[in-house]
């Protein structure tokens, strides 16, 4: 038999930053180090995607203990501002993922990460409608299957064992519990469920869902959790992430 570790990951999503939430998850951020190993973030981090609202994103987010990675929602794209704040985000020292991967090395295990925002497209059952409605509505609804496709080769990409799907759309149904029923297909996508179980992830994190369910599975069984802040009603949710040790090897030069 061989050894096991795991790695503890934060997560959270929808912190939807503005003032009359800043500094609310400043004391947690801080105190990271204590129960994770790593910070991932699923987008709609700002409210509305000002520049304002951006500046106190970075100040909630700046010089952490543990290392971070995100990736952007659709409010953070309400103005057009997705690349100044991806920009200013990497300069507090965040890693912002859109359609590719890091590996990090923690606690002597590497982990890979990949990202996208992903999008509309709907579910079996609840299908939606690609080719009907506004001009918006269309191209909502092909962005999940564009993302999933993005996503999928970047879990490819990765040369490590242990893989991370990180999107702010939802890749399957169970995490969307709570919410109407009707609006599934504007809430996530199958293919991005799809996607996971293709590129062999481990585990599964996304946001977008305000009032849906923290725990489900892709139907290839990797574990997928909704990490939107009002569902998890705390700042982050700690997961351990199980690592075989015999799998563990140097990074490459």
């Amino acid at each position: 038999m061989g050894t096991t570790a795991s790695l503890r990951l934060a997560a959270t999503a929808d912190l939807h930053l503005r003032p009359a939430v800043a500094g609310k998850f400043r004391p947690g951020f801080l105190d990271l180090d204590r129960h994770a190993d790593l910070l991932l973030l699923a987008g709609d981090l700002t409210e509305g995607g000002t520049v304002a609202n951006t500046e106190l994103l970075c100040a909630e987010l700046a010089d952490l203990p543990v290392p971070v990675v995100a990736v952007l929602g659709n409010h953070d794209h309400d103005e057009n501002r997705g690349e100044f704040i991806t920009r200013r985000l990497t300069d507090t020292g965040v890693v912002v993922l859109d359609g590719d991967s890091t590996v990090l090395t923690l606690c002597g295990h590497r982990i890979g990460i990949a990202g996208v925002m992903g999008g509309s497209g709907g579910f079996p059952g609840h299908p939606g409608d690609p080719e009907r409605g506004s001009a918006e509505h269309r191209a909502r609804m092909r962005r999940g299957p564009v993302d999933a496709r993005r996503l999928r080769q970047a879990l490819d990409g990765l040369d490590c064992a242990t893989r991370v799907a990180l999107t702010h759309f939802a890749p399957v149904v169970e995490t969307l519990a709570g919410e109407r029923e009707s609006i599934y297909p504007g809430l996530g996508c199958h293919a991005l469920g799809e996607a996971i179980d293709a590129g062999r992830a481990t585990l599964a994190l996304h946001g977008h869902a305000h009032a849906g369910s923290e725990c489900g599975r892709t139907e290839g069984g990797v574990p997928v959790r909704n990490v939107s802040y009002p569902v998890l009603r705390r700042t982050y949710a700690v997961y351990d992430l199980a690592v075989d040790a015999r799998r563990v090897r140097p990074p490459s030069p």
